[in-house]
């Protein structure tokens, strides 16, 4: 069953307001560079008592897991690990914000305390930094074989945990561009969305940097997983110019959603999850991949220091891995499942879905999908500073 269209994503939340975009400029980062944040494993050991203790406490974003269309309070793929493992699990829908959740928790991660969790999902570039600042316990690959056979091989390698042993991918995204076809024509590069007489102040932009900022990179030539500070600049002056010729009407969370359903707006950049939903309702409204391609990214379960079931934590990681099961996820949610061979499980489900690019994608979206950079502290402050002054926030 298709989930309702969301008032806020996952990835709106990132930075979508003006109140999230100064946490992670002023507050947020300066956290990050207080003396004694850093840890490391030698440092903050976690004693694990899944031997003796049969519970979880697992912290996610709201509407992010399957659900009982008949009783909601059910959720028909958790409540099967529970039966199936006799693992308790405490799931809490309390993770609204990356960075009002940092601040929630980084005086006790800081500090090698417990935060009475032990699986959280945070954003890619969320868990990079909870990496950087040694706040994440490594998982045992022994104890989670279905992540090495079913995790797609786009989500290997990343910059900031190579081997998946800190971080592993609970559902992803792309961000890319969108177009309503029935207000304007077809749309296939940054440049037309930018520089395209008829789209002129009918154009949105995202908020968040990362997104923006990466297909901006893209469609100079540069990479986005890998870029300059020159070429960040070289990106930010294209998108200047497009501001001050007032191109772009203005920059949002996906609260652009409702305006490109409606065709006040012609066209934007935006998030496959939420065109998916958009495009069940009208088929003209449209997702993009740009010719110089697209902008992958995840949200990842991490088990932070002092969890106390990190066991049972890897064996739900492990079964969310299997891919009837993340198909059934990917269902409810629809976004991108990151689990090789749950496509052919959604078949049994709903074969529509199954054949949808923006759940499934293939090789041949795949081949232009990228990550953004990590980024460090300094980068963060220095990026971020440069994007808000371009976008008014």
């Amino acid at each position: 069953m298709r989930a309702p269209l969301r008032p806020l994503s996952r990835r709106a939340l990132l930075t979508g307001s003006l109140g999230s975009a100064a946490l992670l400029t002023m507050g947020g980062l300066a956290a990050c560079g207080t003396k004694g944040a850093q840890q490391t494993e030698a440092g903050c050991v976690s004693a694990d008592l899944s031997g003796t203790e049969k519970k979880l406490a697992f912290s996610n974003w709201p509407q992010y897991l399957d659900v009982d269309e008949r009783d909601e309070s059910r959720r028909p793929s958790l409540d099967e690990f529970v039966s199936r493992t006799g693992i308790q699990v405490s799931y809490t829908e309390d993770i609204n914000d990356n960075n009002e959740f940092f601040a929630k928790v980084q005086g006790q991660l800081a500090a090698c305390q417990s935060t009475d969790r032990d699986i959280i999902v945070l954003s890619d570039w969320m868990a990079a930094r909870m990496i950087r600042l040694g706040w994440v316990q490594q998982l045992d690959p022994a104890k989670i074989p279905n992540v090495r056979a079913n995790l797609l091989p786009s989500l290997l390698n990343r910059s900031y945990d190579t081997e998946n042993r800190m971080s592993v991918p609970w559902q992803c995204g792309l961000a890319g561009l969108a177009y309503n076809g029935n207000v304007t024509r077809e749309l296939r590069t940054v440049d037309e969305l930018l520089t395209r007489p008829d789209l002129k102040g009918r154009v949105t932009a995202l908020s968040e940097m990362r997104d923006t900022m990466g297909l901006l990179l893209g469609s100079n030539g540069h990479d986005p997983a890998n870029f300059t500070s020159a070429q960040f600049d070289d990106a930010l002056a294209k998108l200047r110019r497009a501001v001050d010729s007032g191109r772009i009407r203005r920059f949002t969370g996906n609260d652009y959603a409702p305006d490109l359903a409606k065709g006040d707006i012609a066209a934007c950049i935006g998030w496959s999850g939420d065109v998916i939903q958009l495009s069940g309702e009208d088929a003209k409204v449209r997702f993009v991949a740009p010719d110089s391609g697209v902008l992958l990214y995840s949200d990842d379960m991490l088990v932070p220091n002092r969890a106390t079931h990190r066991a049972n934590a890897e064996q739900l990681v492990n079964y969310y891995y299997e891919p009837a099961v993340a198909a059934k996820v990917a269902a409810h949610v629809n976004y991108i499942c990151p689990v090789r061979g749950a496509q052919a499980e959604m078949e049994k489900i709903d074969p529509q879905l199954a054949a949808n690019p923006l759940i499934f994608p293939d090789d041949a979206l795949l081949s232009k999908a990228t990550t953004f950079m990590a980024l460090n502290e300094q980068q963060e402050r220095e990026y971020e500073g440069k994007f808000q002054q371009v976008i008014g926030a």
